[in-house]
């Protein structure tokens, strides 16, 4: 099993970034009748999004997260020895999105820079491998820059994701010092369940063409994209995280010798309040401890988890404080982690 223990490492401010175009999910209706809309909007508990425009990218709003970050905490830049970014929507296929921010954010030549391209579990496993990095003393300081702008990949025609997807970018800030203590993490994947969310075209294994680009009927419910944008398999999905994730989440609270009731907040990947809500009662979670932003930013893959953090944690974070994150998708995969927040400095929300 890939569990990973980690000591004396943890985030020591955070920023998030959200384009200020808003999305009325209940007025989404170009495509579809208004009693469809509310229906799926209110079983999927997303009544608001953000949607980049054309010329915003997912490094836009982590540059902007990290230029708040910077800002309000006096940060020497100099002293920022890595830089991980985390998207599956990057600026180029060629070069890697984490350099082009390197220098955007005038970071020194000696920055280890790379890129994490992975899905909705990304933040929990790129936090694993920072703080894996950040074991070795020849590093200071890393920003963790995680930005996706999914409105991009999906098609509004589809119904099965076209009320579901948002977009925003959040930096974190990660430092060595003993008040963290230790860490769990545990990261799971199942690349034969690869099928259930995906992309077919774009990539080598099916290069862009006139048809990969052409839009058409895709099943039997009128539902229209072309092979360049996305599909999820709702359903296959929800069986996946009710058979995988609970169980994963008792064995990392046995692993690392804590209690479920001992933890302060649980932040679950936002995917939909009808999987949150039955995570919760399987577990029976304390849903007080459950912060949510689900109804006003939708899903934003990757990002769901820390930006939920900045949203909804602000000022609750100064003490010492046990988070439980969660998150799973797109491989399929998942990931768990209990991590112990001390004197988080969290700051207000960029509109970009």
């Amino acid at each position: 099993m890939a569990f990973m223990t980690f000591n004396d490492v943890g985030i020591t401010a955070l920023a998030g970034a959200v384009p200020h175009t808003i999305i009325d999910n209940l007025k989404y209706t170009q495509y579809f009748p208004e009693d469809q809309v509310k229906e799926v909007v209110e079983k999927v508990g997303i009544y608001q999004r953000r949607f980049a425009d054309d010329k915003t990218c997912s490094s836009d709003l982590c540059y902007a997260a990290a230029e708040k970050l910077i800002a309000d905490n006096d940060i020497n830049r100099d002293e920022i020895d890595l830089l991980v970014f985390i998207s599956q929507t990057p600026d180029y296929r060629m070069p890697a999105t984490s350099v082009l921010l390197q220098h955007r954010l005038n970071l020194p030549n000696t920055t280890i820079a790379f890129d994490i391209n992975l899905g909705c579990s990304a933040f929990i496993y790129g936090l694993s491998v920072v703080f894996s990095m950040m074991q070795n003393k020849g590093l200071r300081r890393a920003l963790l820059l995680d930005g996706e702008t999914r409105s991009k990949v999906y098609s509004p025609k589809d119904r099965r994701s076209a009320f579901l997807f948002g977009d925003g970018g959040v930096a974190a800030l990660i430092e060595r010092n003993p008040k963290f203590g230790e860490s769990f993490f545990s990261l799971n994947s199942d690349g034969s369940r690869g099928d259930l969310i995906k992309i077919n075209g774009g990539g080598y294994r099916m290069p862009s063409s006139v048809e990969t680009l052409k839009e058409r009927v895709v099943d039997e419910y009128g539902n229209i994209r072309s092979d360049e944008q996305g599909y999820m398999n709702g359903g296959d999905v929800f069986n996946f995280v009710i058979r995988e994730i609970p169980k994963d989440i008792k064995k990392i609270v046995q692993f690392s010798g804590k209690d479920l009731d001992s933890i302060d907040y649980f932040v679950f990947h936002q995917a939909n309040n009808f999987i949150n809500s039955y995570l919760a009662k399987k577990l029976k979670l304390d849903t007080s401890k459950m912060p949510s932003t689900i109804a006003k930013y939708g899903n934003t893959s990757s990002v769901s988890v820390p930006l939920t953090i900045v949203d909804q944690l602000k000022g609750k974070l100064e003490t010492k404080k046990d988070l439980f994150l969660s998150a799973f998708g797109v491989g399929m995969t998942w990931a768990n982690a209990i991590v112990t927040f001390v004197d988080c400095k969290i700051s207000d929300i960029v509109e970009v």
